[in-house]
């Protein structure tokens, strides 16, 4: 079987956990599948040396569900579709704004009842034709600047800019628009032709996904910051979302397809992992699975856009307009077609975010800088903004968050009164708010709210500090800003 390289970029100050390793050597077990199908199945692979050629490790190294979060994998002659998880495209989108941390919190609890009632009480108005859908899926963001004039302002349409959309695609990763020819599966969801609305677009999901009012604590970097628009005392708003439940569909179809190509005669990955051949052979699966991926991404490039206008749409209806200036928006689940020292293949990013240099940058806003990387703490911690060093051996990838300390199991036991401590130091909006009246005494719904909060406090994560150190200590990334949240919105 072959062997191959795996590099960590941790520090000593971070634990790595033997069931995230024991995850990962489970997962490159895909080479003893691909010598298996080479071996059964001539010409199932056109290219002989088929394998995973370079794993790296990011800080935030921590076990996933088949393959560990923080993982970044090089492969030569397939994809792995699984490798990128089915929250496909999940990713970070931050705007620079010209508001100061006072403007906020004198309004806070009008800020948070606008919040709540747009994000999860009915004000979630966000009108698309089948049209409008249908080029959103095929072209992302291109597509939706295509179409906009359609929805006719109505609704979270009319804080779309056209100008500022135009302007803000260089600032988004492949500029948020993946070219697929079709839309597989999706004709419920594409609608009926004239406007309508969905209960899907502008959505955060579960999990660790959040969407975050910040203040700028601390300037690292000047020289960058500056470039960026970043100083201190501003607030700046931060996204982590991504495809949900598109993601998790275009992930079934995808497994399922991998599944019935797989030979009948031999016995299935042990590991339940399917490669999918670069091969003449499997042509009408390679392009389902590539039209397949691009629909969930560029709904996610499109979902983090929406969440970005609805967040504008409850400030400014309290404080007046702001500014409200995209810095950008990147995956870390997903996978790109890159050339390593002339050798084609595939990298695919589980938990880690692409974290390139000025130089591979040239010929975007970043080619003075580096590319931007977001890497947030837990729920009510501080976050990190940084530039892109381009490293090598890292595959140019860097962490997208400090990894769980404690499984979300383990950490709805944790004591009560350090939940509490974390609830009187921090502001989390979510669906439920506690302090209405008609909840007083549904202890039923009180309990699953604290429990959803508990899976995502502060203690069930590393420390971000040493995680943040790692990537300066192995030139993966330089610091430009700390960021401090404000008010955190959870799903």
């Amino acid at each position: 079987m072959r062997e191959t390289p795996v590099k960590y970029f941790i520090n000593t100050d971070v634990k790595v956990e033997n069931n995230a390793v024991e995850e990962l050597h489970r997962l490159l077990e895909v080479n003893e599948t691909i010598e298996t199908l080479q071996k059964h199945s001539p010409g199932y692979f056109d290219d002989s040396d088929a394998g995973v050629l370079e794993v790296a490790i990011t800080p935030d190294f921590h076990k996933g569900s088949g393959i560990p979060v923080g993982t970044t994998l090089f492969t030569r002659g397939f994809v792995l579709p699984q490798a990128i998880g089915n929250d496909i495209n999940c990713g970070m989108r931050l705007y620079v704004t010209d508001l100061s941390e006072e403007q906020i919190r004198t309004h806070l609890d009008a800020i948070e009842r606008n919040v709540r009632h747009v994000f999860f009480e009915g004000a979630r108005n966000i009108p698309m034709t089948r049209r409008m859908r249908e080029k959103m899926f095929k072209e992302g963001l291109i597509g939706i600047l295509d179409s906009h004039k359609e929805a006719r302002g109505e609704g979270i349409w009319h804080y779309y800019n056209e100008k500022q959309q135009e302007l803000d695609l260089n600032h988004v990763n492949k500029m948020g628009s993946f070219i697929a020819e079709s839309t597989i599966g999706l004709d419920d969801f594409l609608g009926p032709a004239e406007l309508s609305r969905d209960a899907q677009i502008g959505s955060l999901g579960g999990g660790n996904h959040f969407f975050e009012i910040q203040v700028v604590q601390k300037v690292h970097q000047g020289s960058i910051a500056g470039q960026w628009g970043l100083k201190e005392g501003q607030v700046v708003l931060m996204i982590h979302t991504g495809s949900v439940s598109i993601g998790y569909h275009s992930g079934a179809w995808i497994k399922e397809m991998l599944k019935q190509m797989y030979p009948a005669s031999l016995k299935h990955p042990g590991n339940g992992m399917y490669p999918l051949p670069l091969s003449e052979r499997f042509e009408p699966q390679w392009n389902m699975f590539w039209n397949l991926l691009h629909n969930a991404a560029n709904f996610a490039f499109a979902n983090r856009l929406m969440l970005g206008l609805m967040m504008y749409k409850s400030i400014s209806d309290v404080l007046g307009d702001f500014e409200h200036k995209l810095l950008y928006d990147a995956p870390h689940n997903y996978l790109w077609e890159e050339q390593l020292e002339q050798v084609g293949g595939f990298l695919h990013r589980k938990g880690s975010c692409t974290a390139k240099s000025a130089v591979q940058m040239m010929g975007t806003p970043f080619q003075y800088t580096g590319e931007p990387v977001f890497i947030p703490g837990s729920m009510g911690s501080h976050s990190f903004i940084l530039a892109g060093l381009g490293n090598r051996e890292s595959l140019f990838s860097a962490s997208h968050g400090a990894g769980r300390a404690l499984s979300r199991g383990d950490a709805v036991k944790v004591d009560d009164a350090k939940f509490r401590e974390f609830l009187a130091q921090f502001r989390v909006i979510n669906p439920i708010d506690p302090k209405r009246t008609n909840l007083r005494g549904r202890s039923d719904i009180l309990k699953k709210w604290e429990e959803e909060l508990k899976k995502e406090a502060p203690y069930a994560y590393k420390d971000i500090t040493p995680v943040i150190q790692s990537h300066v200590d192995h030139g993966m990334a330089t610091i430009v800003a700390e960021v401090a949240p404000i008010a955190t919105v959870k799903g």
